[in-house]
């Protein structure tokens, strides 16, 4: 079992400490956090050990897991990976791109494993479709929540939106070409409703939209390829693959069959692939263990980590044009 401590103890920081507290992949040996008051709040509560030292954590465990705000990504990430501490970082990787491309540098400098939380990538839905999708060329995201304040201290695009982008990027194999966006501050100083348009090299759309002042709740996306639509809703845990391929010769009685203007027909079918239940983030924290007891590469490197943020910090960028 790998020894593990964890830095923040906020909302999603004692997610983390439950489910790291459950794994048999590691053992919790306490978390840090700069709020005392919080924390030996958290620590009464759930009977996790509080470190009020950042220092001494890092001391006594093999994995740091950083829960903390997005500012104070770099700052925990150096500290432990220049004591050769594997990291763990949710989600942005950093609050600026020079960061997280020193990260990269001290990844390989002291030889250790980083992974960023994006954790859409494990989503039972987009697991279960993933490798259906070959070669979209075009892709509708809609990412919409209910107004939390929590959050709000980004912009949406790194609030929400980066989850789909990180996904996008994890299915489209070309570089991006060129970016296009709007953002509104309804709510907040900055943005709480955008778009943005991703153009690939390869000729591949991406029309994103994300919100945090709707009215209900929705994470859904569709990829458009040749001979397939597949339809992913993130927050139902449910998928859409349809596809297509020339029709027979004798087509059966319920076959669906569509002819074009050119004479070409078209058989249409439908797959359901299994959705296994699961827990999303158990699955990146456990996913990471192995990757640092095998020795292999994390299913999120800080250099994806590291794009996404570049492309999310693009579409912002956008807005001033």
């Amino acid at each position: 079992m790998l020894n593990v401590g964890v830095l923040g103890a906020g909302h999603l920081g004692k997610i983390h400490l439950r489910l790291l507290n459950e794994s048999k992949k590691y053992n919790l040996v306490g978390f840090y956090d700069p709020d005392v008051i919080n924390g030996e709040k958290v620590a009464a509560q759930f009977g996790y050990t509080f470190y009020d030292n950042i220092n001494k954590l890092i001391d006594e465990v093999d994995v740091i897991d950083i829960v903390t705000p997005t500012l104070s990504h770099f700052e925990c990430a150096k500290k432990a990976m220049e004591k050769g501490r594997h990291v763990f970082i949710e989600k942005p990787i950093t609050n600026t791109l020079q960061e997280a491309e020193e990260l990269l540098i001290l990844e390989k400098k002291y030889n250790v494993k980083g992974q960023v939380g994006h954790v859409e990538r494990f989503n039972p839905a987009f697991m279960a479709v993933k490798d259906n999708i070959n070669s979209p060329m075009f892709i509708e995201t809609h990412r919409l929540a209910e107004f939390n304040p929590r959050g709000t201290d980004v912009p949406v695009v790194l609030d929400l939106m980066i989850h789909d982008i990180d996904a996008i990027l994890s299915v489209v194999s070309s570089e991006v070409k060129h970016i296009t966006a709007s953002g509104v501050s309804v709510i907040s100083n900055s943005p709480d409703i955008a778009n943005a348009r991703i153009e690939f090299e390869n000729g591949c759309v991406a029309n994103l939209t994300a919100s945090r002042i709707s009215l209900k709740n929705m994470r859904k996306s569709r990829f458009f390829q040749r001979d397939a639509y597949i339809s992913v809703d993130f927050l139902e845990k449910k998928v859409e693959v349809v596809k297509m391929k020339d029709a027979p010769e004798k087509p059966g009685d319920f076959d669906m069959i569509l002819q074009n203007a050119e004479g070409v027909k078209k058989q249409i079918y439908f797959e359901n692939p299994d959705i296994p239940t699961n827990n999303a983030i158990l699955d990146e924290l456990e996913t990471f263990a192995d990757a640092i007891n095998q020795n292999t590469v994390p299913v999120v490197t800080l250099e994806q980590g590291t794009k996404a943020l570049r492309v999310a910090l693009g579409v912002i960028a956008s807005f001033q044009k």
